[in-house]
């Protein structure tokens, strides 16, 4: 079990909102676990459905194999979460999308980060012209991962590389908050490491409203610049409190995700000194916000946040990164 299963595990375990049936997964370590808390082993998924259907499953494989195992639950009758991203290509995400319209149950997909009260906050700050009018927006994930993570060979892969890893939930965050993108510009370097997958990337973003983002990204330069270290959401990465994104607009900007407000105390223009107005939101998990979330979908008494729809646009516009970067072109959405 990976990295991420295991805090979507120890989120449902918290919030005691549902019982653990069963772990599907075929290493020795997920058998450990699955035996520590007291509930069933698999090695696959069709196992698992052959003995039991539980009313939701979790699905957080690795990107490329998503399809197969929300497919197997979703025609079994069961509600599925399924990490980020929804699935490897589109064709992929709107199978999985078909089929849960066909046999009537919900998809919902890990943008995690949608759950945080400071980013409803921001899309508030920012839909309110409190800014005057947006006009742009500069974000940044840069990191140096440690050596040991790329000891799995498929992590190695350009489906387990910062585009799709890290950037998928930036351009998510840029979606919720700027609103739809209307086309994407970038280029792509690697020649650290020497795997396949990219390291870096430059990426010029146009909305459908006109703003224009720029958003640089890389997994191999050690920075406080990134989600993690600014929000200290992982116990495992240092909380550095740096901001990593900045939202401009005519009257004023916004720093992200610490929410402060930068605004001139005269005239909105140089010769004026700005003074900084910030926001206390407190960080809840995520991850329990989100598994809590996923209970009330399974009982029908809420509708997903993030839907396999909504989560295909991110994705979209996500791999148009690759499209750019190999035609070296602009790529309209």
């Amino acid at each position: 079990m990976g990295m991420i299963g295991k805090r979507h595990l120890q989120a449902m375990t918290t919030i005691k909102k549902a019982a653990l049936i069963a772990v599907v997964d075929p290493a020795e370590q997920a058998k450990a676990i699955a035996l520590n808390e007291g509930v069933q082993w698999f090695g696959k998924i069709e196992e698992m459905l052959a003995d039991v259907v539980p009313e939701g499953v979790i699905v957080c494989t690795p990107t490329e194999i998503h399809l197969a195992p929300t497919i197997s639950a979703l025609e079994a009758g069961c509600h599925v979460l399924v990490e980020k991203p929804i699935a490897g290509n589109l064709e992929e995400a709107r199978e999985i999308q078909l089929v849960a319209e066909r046999v009537n149950r919900n998809v919902m997909v890990g943008h995690h980060r949608r759950y945080y009260g400071l980013m409803e906050e921001a899309r508030k700050i920012v839909s309110s012209e409190k800014l005057g009018r947006l006009l742009a927006v500069h974000g940044q994930w840069t990191s140096r991962k440690a050596d040991d993570y790329f000891i799995p060979q498929w992590r190695q892969q350009s489906s387990s590389g910062p585009v799709l890893i890290n950037l998928i939930h930036e351009m998510d965050i840029l979606r919720f908050i700027c609103g739809e993108i209307e086309s994407v510009t970038a280029q792509l370097q690697t020649n650290f490491r020497g795997h396949p997958k990219e390291e870096t990337a430059a990426i010029i973003v146009r909305f459908k409203s006109g703003v224009l983002g720029t958003f640089l990204l890389s997994d191999a330069t050690p920075s406080p610049w990134n989600w993690e270290h600014a929000t200290g959401e992982n116990v495992n990465f240092p909380h550095t409190g740096q901001n990593s994104y900045c939202f401009m607009g005519t009257d004023a900007c916004l720093e992200f995700p610490n929410l402060r407000i930068w605004q001139s105390q005269g005239k909105p223009d140089w010769n004026h000194l700005m003074k900084m107005e910030e926001t206390p939101v407190p960080l809840e998990d995520a991850y329990i916000a989100q598994c809590r979330h996923f209970c009330g979908v399974i009982r029908g008494e809420e509708m997903p946040r993030i839907t396999a729809e909504d989560a295909s646009k991110t994705l979209a516009a996500t791999l148009a990164v690759f499209d750019s970067a190999k035609q070296q072109q602009t790529i309209l959405l």
